[in-house]
């Protein structure tokens, strides 16, 4: 497995600078200042609409197309329709409606306030320049805002840590990892930023190396190809569709335990619960996943009474390494960060008990 590669991104949609003045510049960008884009030729014959739910896409493709008709998303200053096509090379314009704030309310918790509001927190921040934010997640915070989860997310940090978060899609938040994983994200703090990252993932340009914990007699590598889609009978869940999205996983395994193994995990796409589908689907379920273990069914006894994998609540990922082309310099850069003290404790518990293992047989076959 290539955990090694470094991927080049190849932008070429940039933003236009900002004019306007305002008292609170995050205000500014989520209400007043138009966001403005250039659009080279290689989107042309794109559909306006399909144009603007890749640049604007913290608002859903509906949202955006009303705001088309009313005319707050204009290319070249002129009002259009959804379905003109992209010629190469105009200004595409979204002045956000001054009611932006109160429409955010629809997410609001029970109380009825919104969701989107600054928390304290204490994020642990690899890395932090003018355009990114590496921040190694704990297991257990929410990415985004969510029913269930209001409040307390990676985004209310985010708010809190700097206002202008605010002026940026989804609090600058570019790809997620499930609540119970840990490991690297990256977070834009400017438009640009978020462009180019997004197209940076939009092109499988990101690299994006996991560390897994998982069931059974794992082989040394191999790859997954399998499409992935909404589970028929439980929408809660994902699974291996012939309707699904394309889903590619590659493995490699770097150490076996007993009835179970460590693996590194590369994402050439990036679908909802993709590792932990694709890992169950050819039968290696995570250690501790909730949705999709089942692990004490196929654990060894002996490794299913162990109480560090008994007492595991979550499924046992981590994302150590992720690569990208800085958005600012243009260069290749990369982050690693080591599995956290739970998944770290897990490894050395099923160290022990698989050494113990062998120890008896030796003795075993020694008497």
């Amino acid at each position: 497995m290539a955990s090694d590669m470094i991927f080049r991104a190849h932008i070429n949609l940039r933003r236009l600078p900002i004019t306007g003045q305002n008292d609170n510049p995050a205000a500014a960008d989520v209400a007043d200042e138009p966001l403005t884009y250039r659009i080279d030729p290689e989107w042309a014959g794109k559909r306006l609409d399909a144009v603007a739910a890749i640049l604007f896409d913290t608002y859903s493709r509906n949202r955006l197309q009303s705001w088309i008709a009313e005319g707050y998303l204009t290319v070249n200053g002129e009002v259009r329709r959804s379905k003109d096509k992209i010629v190469g090379g105009e200004t595409i314009s979204l002045q956000l409606p001054p009611d932006l704030l109160a429409d955010m309310l629809t997410e609001a918790d029970g109380d009825g306030e919104s969701s989107f509001v600054p928390q304290a927190m204490d994020l642990n921040i690899v890395h932090a320049d003018e355009h990114i934010l590496i921040i190694n997640k704990p297991a257990g915070l929410v990415m985004h805002p969510a029913p269930g989860n209001r409040r307390g997310t990676l985004l209310n940090g985010l708010l809190h840590y700097s206002a202008a978060q605010a002026g940026v899609p989804r609090a600058g938040i570019v790809h997620r990892l499930d609540k119970d994983t840990s490991g690297l994200c990256v977070v834009a703090r400017t438009l640009e930023a978020h462009t180019h990252l997004v197209r940076q993932l939009q092109a499988r340009e990101m690299g994006r190396i996991y560390t897994a914990v998982v069931v059974g007699e794992v082989p040394i590598n191999g790859t997954i190809d399998a499409p992935i889609g909404r589970h028929a009978r439980d929408r809660k869940r994902m699974a291996v569709t012939d309707s699904g999205k394309p889903a590619v996983t590659h493995f490699e395994c770097v150490e076996r335990y007993l009835g179970c193994a460590r693996v590194m995990v590369k994402l050439e796409t990036g679908r909802t619960h993709q590792i932990r589908v694709h890992m169950t689907h050819i039968g290696h379920a995570l250690i501790g996943d909730p949705a999709y273990g089942r692990r004490l069914a196929v654990l060894p006894r002996r490794i299913a009474e162990v109480p560090a994998v008994a007492d595991f609540k979550r499924q046992a990922l981590h994302a150590t390494r992720l690569s990208l082309i800085h958005p600012g310099t243009e260069e290749p850069i990369s982050f690693e960060a080591d599995m956290p003290e739970d998944m770290e404790h897990l490894c050395d518990a099923l160290k022990i008990t698989a050494a113990d293992a062998v120890r008896e047989a030796e003795g075993k076959s020694r008497g």
